[in-house]
């Protein structure tokens, strides 16, 4: 049984997550907190195996919650919020979260698919605590013979934003490939996710358009709940567009459509990069880049808050570098210069 703990100030809002969680027998509601201070005190009295957070809260909101708690234990964390809140939704996966819903997903539109996917999310975070400083494995190279780049295409779920935000930090704000994410995303909050990830770099971080033409020193972001596909025009330039095709792998947008369109668009010019996240999502696209002549990047497990598309990617044999999430963005200027 996962002991679950909901901490929201919202009596309406405990009883949606506790009536959602009850629908699966793994879960056991151990407690509620109508506030900050009373979350924190019954997180560490109770030590559950999962806490439900929200951000906006009296006497201490989520991000202090977290910050509190983290200095003394390593629990899971989920934090469930409104739109409003969205920026300091992804600001809590820097301080601990490991993912984030809107209050607006668990309504009585949820499909049976979703609700199972949600769950299994929470059954995984469940069982994470916070990595040690354990040795660090020896990174997997291979030499890939220099040519131009013209595009690279990252993969991102669970963990995704703090992965992000830390990768894109480390890239100069002169990057001169451009930089397209599928970065998977239940909440619907893409808008707010590409505002904040532009806090974290020196490159323009901005939604991808329909049929807008992809620039250097820009990251482009997929919106929710359509594939993002990445096209070449006759001559140089690439261009992103929108298909409203059925979810693969239960994802919509899936990094599996963006990685097989650039592939097939950009050949040998495309880098691939699959970041930590649950499922298989990105390992059909890395097969595509790779057949294609492109080259081919995962995190590695211990760097990866869950090693689950990374892995897939991987056990395709067709991943031409593993490496920590730290050592990605210095291989790939290695690549593009």
């Amino acid at each position: 049984m996962i002991n679950t703990l909901i901490v929201d100030d919202s009596a309406l809002a405990r009883d949606i997550i506790r009536d959602f969680l009850e629908g699966d027998k793994d879960f056991n509601i151990i407690g509620e907190a109508a506030d900050g201070e009373e979350g924190i005190e019954k997180i560490l009295l109770m030590n559950p195996d999962l806490v439900t957070l929200d951000i906006e809260m009296p006497k201490k909101n989520g991000l202090e919650v977290i910050e509190a708690v983290m200095q003394k234990t390593s629990v899971p964390i989920v934090v469930i919020t409104s739109h409003d809140t969205a920026k300091t939704a992804y600001e809590a996966t820097i301080k601990g979260a490991l993912e984030f819903y809107s209050k607006t997903t668990f309504s009585s539109s949820l499909t049976e698919e979703k609700q199972r996917e949600i769950y299994e999310t929470l059954k995984r975070i469940s069982g994470i605590k916070t990595r040690t400083n354990s040795a660090v494995a020896e990174p997997v190279l291979s030499k890939p013979k220099q040519r131009k780049i013209r595009a690279v295409v990252i993969a991102a779920s669970t963990g995704g934003p703090k992965a992000l935000s830390a990768f894109f930090s480390l890239l100069p704000g002169d990057f001169p490939v451009p930089v397209v994410i599928v970065q998977h995303n239940s909440s619907g909050f893409d808008k707010s996710f590409a505002e904040w990830l532009n806090n974290y770099t020196k490159l323009t971080v901005k939604l991808a358009d329909d049929g807008e033409v992809i620039k250097p020193c820009m990251v482009y972001v997929a919106m929710t709940d359509k594939h993002l596909e990445l096209r070449r025009k006759s001559g140089e330039e690439c261009f992103l567009c929108y298909n409203n095709d059925a979810p693969e792998h239960n994802q919509k947008p899936a990094a599996d459509v963006l990685f097989k369109t650039a592939a097939e668009s950009l050949g040998e010019s495309l880098v691939s990069v699959v970041l930590t996240g649950m499922g298989s999502d990105g390992a059909a696209g890395t097969q595509k880049v790779r057949e294609k002549g492109g080259i081919t990047l995962a995190q590695d497990e211990e760097s990866s808050l869950i090693y689950g598309m990374p892995k897939a990617a991987a056990e395709t044999g067709c991943v031409d570098m593993v490496l920590p999430l730290g050592r990605i963005p210095e291989e790939l200027l290695k690549l593009v210069k």
